[in-house]
Order: structure tokens, then C-alpha cells, then sequence
């Protein structure tokens, strides 16, 4: 397995393979130790192809975590919201699928959100804290500030992301 920094601190791509027999595959995911924390929450989503999840994170009790896709294919994007971040305000996009193996470790104070890009997608999230409904809070997809080119103009959004806040509004909750 290779990992890989990028220019958002503590924000590391995994790159592993998948390997194959006449069973199916098998593929590593993770390195906790290169982390440097405990993945204690772990769930699982299924989404159709034009279905986009996020922005998200969680105000209080922030959690960092493990990306991966385990079928399908996603354009994954992360927005930092550390305030003190050289990176603050930017965002990283990255294609994570079951063919090319990467995963992505999102440190917590980052937004979260991804566009599903096949058929049928099923993504992995390891978290290092547990979900406290109470404190999720979110940026709308398309928010003028951040500027992220999404390849879709309407994609299928829940009705709690299409109430969620713009980044200016955002930014003075955290």
C-alpha cells in the first residue's frame, strides 16, 4: 500500500490494490498507525448514480475520517474548515472507486461530500468519533464561495442538504 500526502495537511491518500481470484477480490484498506487514530464508528452508504451527499461534518465532537469505495465509482471532495489552515476555505477533489483502490483519511474540521458516479455505489466511512445528530450542520453543494466544479447541474439531493447553509453563514457557527 502506498500513501501519499496532499497539500492539505494530515490529509493522506491511500492508494492499495485489489486482489483477485475466481472467488472475487480481496483489498487492505487502511494503516491505522499511519493515521494516528482510532477508527471507533464505522457505516455504510449506498447511493444511485447522480446522487450527492453532503456538505457535512458535525460542529461539536468533529470526526476524522476513512474513505473508501467498495463498489462504484465517486468524485469525493473535501472543503477545510480549520480556520487557522494555510488551506481554510479551499477544497480537494479526488475520484474514488472499486477499480483504482484509493481511499482518502479526511483529518476532522473538513467538510465532506461526494457525487455518486456509476450505477450503484457503496462507500465505507471509518470515523474516529461517534455521529451526534445534534451537531451535524452543512454547506450547500453548489455554494458560490467554494467554487467546486461539480460535473452535474442537478444532481439528487436530500431535502435536509438542499436546506443546508451557505459557507459565509457557516463559518461563524464554527
Amino acid at each position: 500500500m502506498n500513501i501519499k500526502k496532499t497539500l492539505f495537511k494530515k490529509v493522506l491518500i491511500f492508494n492499495s490494490k485489489n486482489y483477485f481470484d475466481k472467488r472475487g477480490f480481496f483489498r487492505e484498506l487502511s494503516i491505522q498507525k499511519k493515521i494516528e487514530k482510532d477508527l471507533i464508528f464505522t457505516v455504510v452508504s449506498k447511493s444511485k448514480k447522480n446522487v450527492l451527499r453532503g456538505l457535512h461534518m458535525q460542529k461539536n465532537n468533529q470526526q476524522g475520517k476513512f474513505v473508501s469505495v467498495v463498489k462504484g465509482k465517486i468524485l469525493d471532495v473535501i472543503v477545510d474548515c480549520r480556520k487557522n489552515s494555510k488551506t481554510f476555505g479551499k477544497h480537494f477533489k479526488i475520484i474514488l472507486s472499486q477499480k483504482n483502490c484509493k481511499s482518502i483519511y479526511i483529518p476532522p474540521g473538513f467538510l465532506h461530500g461526494f457525487l455518486s458516479l456509476d450505477e450503484e455505489n457503496i462507500v465505507i466511512y471509518s470515523c474516529t468519533n461517534y455521529r451526534d445528530k445534534k451537531s451535524e450542520v452543512g454547506v450547500v453543494w453548489n455554494d458560490e464561495d467554494l467554487k467546486i466544479n461539480w460535473p452535474i447541474k442537478n444532481p439528487t439531493i436530500s431535502l435536509k442538504d438542499k436546506n443546508n447553509l451557505k459557507f459565509k453563514k457557516f463559518i461563524k457557527l464554527i
